[in-house]
């Protein structure tokens, strides 16, 4: 009997010696979770269960349960390394086998799918055809690098400040090339179907006390006929307070709310540069469809020095891709040469109620069993979800420190187990040499 006793704490022993090696092992695995060796002891029993004197018959291995701690974060400054920090494990799929991971070293493959080290495909949610998030499709999350397409500018909006103090120009008529004609001028980009870039230019000429004229060139052109120099023009007029009451134009729409359209812009550039004066023309484009709408209704004139206070424009020219990030929700966001952004997907996440009861299948990951109950699948910082962090790695949770003493104790353990067989043969020695 004690010969099985000690076996089985020799047994027991080596059990927690190969998972304390185990967790040394992969003390520098990225999302690596330690294991602990859970022991029992072990009684022998009848219908009538033990006695109250009954001897113990060892020890046995109830469990080697995964130990789901956070592990320390290590910035890397990879846009596709990410880290959870809090509950959750990232979603993979192998050929449609569902695999959950803490490792969140991510690359994309020659099809621009993001995956593992292993080739599972990082899951998540997607995006329609407007950019927006398909909540609850789940799908293979991909990084689309084709060009963004170009956007043809449709609205500009200015806040402009007008010197009440100036004189109006004693030189007329306006002239865009003679600098004496007009009091100030302020240009903005613009752009067109082809993302082809143009400078609207707007020249303001103080008329009277509270009433300006503003004049308006494309690229020094008219914006509705290239192969002219002639602006359009428009007149604003301010109350005594320096607020802009008034908007007249030749040439362009006024909205009931003081806005300017500008409609038939023709997209020009030159055609033959071998002339004098050079010969512009229509270059192929379109301006965006319902015109450009202008507005001005923050425009004051005060005492104050003519200054530009705010400026924007929604239109931009072809982008290639330069950049992705990933916010902690999950949020996926593809930058672009041309300063724009959009959002190409979205990481999710997956929890269990027992996570304990997670099956390992290697390559720091599990899968899904009877034990751990069904997935709860959500967007990252959702219910009771960690969030992710982008540019970042978890470290394995080993304490090493506290492994390389257990390995001391496990072997010690070992040790003590094999003086019981020793001491046990010594003692049926002594048995057998009875005369």
């Amino acid at each position: 009997m004690s010969f099985n006793t000690a076996l089985s704490g020799l047994n027991a022993a080596s059990t927690d010696l190969n998972v304390t090696g185990n967790n040394i092992a992969n003390v520098g695995t990225t999302g690596f979770k330690s294991s602990r060796t859970e022991f029992a002891d072990l009684y022998a029993s009848s219908m009538l269960g033990t006695g109250r004197n009954a001897v113990g018959n060892g020890v046995i291995t109830q469990s080697v349960s995964q130990q789901f701690t956070q592990g320390n974060l290590t910035s890397t400054g990879r846009s596709l390394d990410l880290a959870i920090s809090g509950n959750g494990f990232f979603m993979t799929s192998d050929n449609g086998s569902r695999l959950y991971t803490r490792n969140g070293t991510f690359n994309t493959d020659a099809a621009g799918y993001i995956v593992d080290g292993s080739g599972n495909r990082l899951q998540g949610y997607g995006t329609n055809a407007t950019g927006s998030i398909v909540n609850g499709v789940i799908t293979d999350l991909k990084v689309n690098t084709a060009n963004q397409a170009p956007n043809a500018t449709s609205k500009i909006t200015s806040t402009l400040s007008l010197n009440s103090a100036a004189s109006t120009p004693v030189t007329t008529p306006f002239s865009a090339s003679d600098s004496s004609t007009y009091n100030w001028s302020t240009s903005v980009d613009i752009y067109d179907s082809q993302g082809n870039s143009h400078t609207m230019s707007n020249y303001f000429v103080k008329d009277s006390s509270n009433n300006w004229s503003m004049y308006t060139l494309v690229d020094g052109r008219s914006p509705t006929d290239p192969t002219s120099t002639t602006p359009l023009t428009s007149q604003l007029t301010f109350s005594s307070a320096g607020q802009l009451t008034g908007v007249a134009s030749t040439g362009m729409t006024v909205n009931a709310d003081n806005t300017l359209t500008l409609s038939g812009w023709v997209p020009a550039s030159i055609t033959d540069s071998t002339t004098s004066p050079v010969t512009w023309g229509a270059n192929g484009a379109a301006a965006a469809t319902g015109g450009i709408s202008l507005d001005l209704t923050k425009t004051t004139q005060t005492n104050a020095s003519f200054a530009v206070t705010a400026v924007t424009q929604d239109g931009y020219a072809t982008g290639q891709m330069s950049g992705l990030s990933v916010n902690q929700d999950g949020q996926m966001y593809a930058t672009y040469t041309n300063g724009q952004s959009k959002v190409i997907g979205q990481v999710i996440l997956a929890n269990f109620a027992n996570t304990q009861g997670l099956t390992p299948v290697g390559n720091t990951a599990w899968k899904q069993s009877l034990a751990s109950g069904e997935a709860v699948i959500g967007t990252p910082t959702s219910g009771t979800l960690g969030s992710v962090g982008s540019g970042s790695l978890e470290e394995s949770n080993v304490d090493l420190t506290a492994q390389l003493v257990n390995l001391i104790v496990a072997q010690r353990n070992y040790q003590a187990n094999a003086k019981t067989v020793q001491t046990e043969s010594t003692i049926s020695d002594a048995i057998i040499n009875i005369r």
